[in-house]
């Protein structure tokens, strides 16, 4: 097919694309659904297969032309697109037509569509970035909040005898009746805990199961019922705890082994995703560009998909529920763009750079990162091939050290400075 194709960049990474299809493949489309009509009408006086092309013509003729039409555009765009590298239409977005050629098969036939592409970006200002790196200090407060955090999950929760008072930390049952407002019985909460959310703790340590008394909350007389009182006995910082959370552990030293790299590996972690995001936020706002319009709308979509499925429902359900509760679907998308719209940029300036770089990895990398794995996890290098040897599972772990490795080249080309001192708990706290 001889085509003429001509591109024009348009705002927003949108490309309109003017293709011209000789008149010869013109005419040649229309006797193709001519033929196709010809072996298939049904028209009464003539047999199948022989009503003559004139006839049909008559009968058909627009009809015969918007079938030709429509051929010919499909062919003639697949065949723009299979040779074309860098303005392809993005995968969830077809070309848009804002209005039918005429067709004439004794003319060359010239359509306009308009589309969507990847953004095209050139990172080049590095200059003014400075990232920031917190610096952390592991000892013996955070090993000691993992044990007590461990204690807590392996604790044995514990009726209170008939006598005994409620105390903070105890776990009590009660019965909620406000006058003439919320009743709730078998509300169970912790005293002093952030569950406790009639905000009751105060008036109810002290008292025994089955004792009730009445209180007044924001100026209405409320009557508390004990029905129960549990208490939590955590067990000792002893081997047999060690061996309880895990069969690999023998001692206690083991447990604190275990959890001191494990802490090691979440700081890093840590530290590693603060600085590239730093490193991305810069970028984004020192190489401006636009987001398409339909990549954001495909992203805003997965995003109301997958909380639909949080929320265990369908998106058409949720928006059911979203609007009962007060509030708009579209006020909801709105509050996320933002958001999105960062997201998409810093994803849009690694794949560039990664391209622009053309940043590889190579099995021995892969090798190398089996092995970080598998010490960082405690675990056999053999286990950990394993759960890669699925293919989509070892594209992402290639992809992800592709990153890694572009980051490194980066911090190369900014100001990578100490950070003030902040606590293990504040580094994870912060956003």
């Amino acid at each position: 097919m001889k085509l003429t194709t001509e591109f024009t960049s348009l705002e927003k990474s949108a490309v309109k694309l003017t293709v011209t299809v000789a008149k010869k493949d013109v005419q040649e489309s229309y006797n193709d659904i001519v033929s196709k009509y010809v072996k298939s009408a049904q028209i009464p006086g003539f047999r199948k297969g022989h009503v003559p092309a004139n006839v049909l013509e008559r009968k058909y003729g627009d009809a015969i032309k918007a079938d030709a039409l429509s051929e010919l555009i499909d062919k003639s765009l697949n065949e723009v697109f299979e040779k074309e590298t860098e303005n392809r239409p993005l995968p969830y977005q077809q070309p848009v037509m804002d209005q039918l050629p005429e067709f004439d098969t004794t003319k060359d036939l010239t359509y306009t569509v308009t589309f969507d592409v990847f953004p095209k970006v050139s990172v080049k200002d590095f200059k003014g970035i400075e990232i920031k790196e917190p610096q952390v200090t592991l000892g013996d407060k955070e090993l000691e909040d993992e044990l007590k955090a461990i204690q807590e999950r392996n604790a044995i929760v514990m009726d209170k005898k008939a006598d005994e008072k409620a105390e903070k930390d105890n776990i009590v049952t009660i019965d909620y009746n406000e006058e003439n407002g919320e009743n709730r019985n078998g509300f169970v909460f912790t005293l002093g805990g952030a569950d406790d959310v009639y905000k009751i703790s105060d008036d109810v340590i002290g008292m025994k199961k089955d004792e009730s008394k009445e209180v007044t909350k924001d100026s209405k007389k409320v009557k508390i019922t004990v029905k129960a009182i549990k208490t939590r006995q955590l067990p000792a910082l002893d081997d047999d705890l060690a061996q309880d959370v895990s069969e690999k552990f023998k001692t206690l030293d083991d447990l604190k082994t275990d959890i001191k790299r494990n802490l090691e590996v979440a700081k890093n972690r840590k530290l590693a995703e603060i600085k590239s995001q730093s490193l991305l936020e810069q970028l984004v706002e020192k190489n401006p560009f636009d987001i398409p319009a339909s990549m954001l709308a495909a992203e805003l979509d997965g995003r109301w998909r997958m909380m639909a499925q949080q929320f265990q429902t369908s998106p058409e359900q949720l928006e059911k529920m979203i609007t009962a509760s007060g509030q708009t679907k579209e006020a909801m998308l709105e509050q996320w763009t933002g958001d999105s719209e960062k997201m998409l940029k810093s994803r849009i300036i690694v794949d560039s750079l990664l391209k622009e770089k053309n940043i590889s990895v190579t099995p021995e990398e892969i090798e190398e990162q089996y092995k970080k794995i598998a010490e960082e996890g405690g675990m056999d290098i053999e286990e950990v091939k394993k759960h890669y040897s699925d293919p989509r599972s070892k594209e992402w772990l290639i992809d992800d050290t592709k990153e890694q490795k572009l980051y490194e080249e980066l911090y190369k080309e900014v100001k990578v400075s100490k950070g003030d001192k902040v606590s293990f708990a504040d580094l994870f706290a912060a956003k």
